[in-house]
């Protein structure tokens, strides 16, 4: 008996290296970071998309754009080409969810500060009212970094329709005007690529928590 353990001893330990290599390969394999997904159309509620992209499953993009910022500058897709940026929709003389949300834009803007890949973009829902001057002002107040987050303004129509094709971020419903839209407190996380990755309570601390923890998980694609 004790010669039949003697043959076998090596045996059982090379067995119990392997398991032990194999159980940490199992492990690491589930423990893999997930990728972001790549939202579509298709995969967020009707109520903030265009009625003729609600069926829309692939290759979903944010388009083009043409708006002016704080300061007066055109801004376009070209000034976020190969950035990482988090987007929303505000206006300057909301006194509900509004100034929350561009506290946590604030708070976001703090902590990426001096990540170059990572930018803002903020749109009004009402460029009516709010001039370049009324966005000026807003982001003195609100501490906007200019070489990081934009605050923007231009045609209405144009603005309705990043909202609701492209960000797929406010409610086709208001006071009747044309091109009306209720904002929600949507935050969205679009890529390199110009896709959608991620939507955010802007409202909630703990989302805007897990928001920051996606940047970095998303940068790591990149890497």
């Amino acid at each position: 008996m004790l010669s039949f353990f003697k043959d076998y001893k090596y045996f059982g330990i090379v067995f119990m290296i392997l398991s032990v290599i194999i159980v940490a390969i199992i492990f690491n394999i589930l423990n893999v970071e997930k990728p972001l997904p790549i939202y579509q159309p298709a995969m967020v509620n009707s109520e903030l998309v265009d009625s003729s992209l609600v069926d829309v499953r692939k290759y979903h993009k944010i388009a083009d754009f043409s708006l002016t910022n704080q300061n007066g500058e055109i801004i376009t897709q070209n000034n976020y080409k190969n950035k990482i940026y988090v987007a929303d929709f505000f206006f300057t003389t909301c006194q509900t969810i509004c100034p929350i949300m561009t506290d946590h834009m604030y708070v976001i803007q703090k902590e990426l500060k001096n990540d170059q890949d990572v930018m803002l973009l903020s749109h009004t829902v009402t460029p009516e009212i709010d001039s370049v001057a009324q966005l000026k002002k807003y982001a003195l107040k609100k501490g906007v970094n200019d070489s990081k987050w934009n605050l923007v303004t231009g045609d209405k129509k144009q603005i309705y329709d990043l909202a609701r094709k492209s960000y797929l971020a406010v409610k086709d419903q208001g006071n009747g005007d044309a091109y009306d839209m209720i904002h929600t407190e949507n935050f969205m996380l679009i890529d390199k690529k110009r896709q959608i990755r991620g939507f955010y309570d802007g409202t909630n601390p703990d989302e805007i928590n897990r928001l920051i923890e996606d940047i970095k998980t998303l940068k790591k694609e990149y890497q």
